[in-house]
């Protein structure tokens, strides 16, 4: 147990680090109202996901301990639905409803559509 809390912790702060990286870079290139740097972490997560899991029925190489590091620990701690949600919110009090239904729409859509090529890319 201590081993996997410890896989777990490293992977989701190299995670953490990497979203605040995109985020930033997003940011000071983008001026846009529309949440571009949260829409593309979680859409380019949800293909590393399925990259990931892609591999993991694959190849033996994939044990357990890779998927906590990989799946559970970057990707858990680059994506972020708390900010996502958080997003959405914001747009809705700012009054920009059609952003929000867009960004709502295109996350899930082209979430599961990234997961699914990501799975694809390994078979």
């Amino acid at each position: 147990m201590i081993k996997a809390l410890l896989i777990v912790w490293i992977g989701s702060g190299m995670g953490g680090v990497l979203r605040y990286l995109v985020q930033d870079i997003v940011t000071r290139h983008f001026h846009i109202t529309f949440p571009l740097g949260t829409f593309l972490i979680n859409i380019i997560g949800c293909f590393l996901i399925g990259v990931f899991f892609g591999l993991s029925e694959k190849f033996s190489w994939m044990t357990a301990e890779w998927r906590w590091f990989l799946i559970t620990g970057i990707c858990g701690g680059f994506t972020t639905f708390s900010s996502f949600s958080y997003d959405n919110i914001s747009l809705l009090r700012q009054g920009d409803y059609v952003y929000c239904a867009f960004y709502l729409l295109l996350s899930v859509g082209l979430g599961l559509l990234a997961t699914f090529l990501g799975t694809l890319t390994i078979k």
